[in-house]
């Protein structure tokens, strides 16, 4: 489906709307809604493929601006919290790769039939597994918050401690995001039958 610059400025703005919601979480607004970032970036790259240019940075810049608003709003110093390390940068190919996935998806899919389904399957997990190792290698390997002495087989250990929540997690967004996509083109079909049915009286 094309769409306007109108119409990818008003899906950024609800992606970058939902990020900042769920990312700020236990800081600012006290909830316990799950952060849906990586999320984001998957269906980012799907409903904005070929907007990459302007749509990933703005987001990544919105990820970090959040990450900055809620170490600060603790009167903690941003450079010297616990997550922000060499490590923070990784972030970067780590949520581009979720972007790529859902751009792979986006050129490849088959509209609402079943292989689409598969084929959004691989691609979430494909891109989830490696911002998943990105993220938490650097963070293992980098960062000053992880004591030392460090060891393949404590960061295998690492690995599957934290594999579950953030696989759910993605998985429960990018499902409700589904959802909407589906609804919102049947919902265009059902609006252009209409109209065309007006037409023909």
């Amino acid at each position: 489906m094309v769409k306007t610059l109108t119409q990818r400025i008003v899906i950024l703005l609800a992606l970058a709307a939902v990020m900042a919601v769920t990312r700020i979480h236990l800081s600012l607004l006290h909830h316990n809604v799950l952060d849906a970032s990586w999320a984001i970036f998957f269906l980012a790259g799907f409903w904005l493929r070929g907007a990459g240019r302007w749509a990933f940075p703005l987001l990544m810049a919105e990820a970090v601006l959040v990450d900055y608003l809620v170490i600060s709003g603790q009167g903690i110093d941003f450079w010297s919290h616990y997550c922000v390390s060499a490590a923070y940068w990784f972030l970067i190919p780590s949520y581009f790769s979720l972007w790529l996935g859902g751009s792979w998806l986006a050129k490849h899919q088959a509209g609402l039939r079943l292989p689409t389904l598969g084929m959004a399957a691989v691609a979430l997990l494909a891109s989830w597994a490696a911002c998943y190792l990105v993220s938490n290698g650097s963070f293992y390997w980098l960062s000053n918050s992880v004591p030392s002495p460090r060891s393949f087989g404590s960061w295998f250990t690492n690995l599957g401690d934290w594999y579950l929540p953030f696989l759910e997690t993605t998985a429960l967004y990018v499902g409700i995001g589904a959802l909407i996509h589906v609804f919102a083109i049947q919902l265009a079909r059902a609006l252009k039958r209409s109209g065309q049915a007006g037409l023909t009286r």
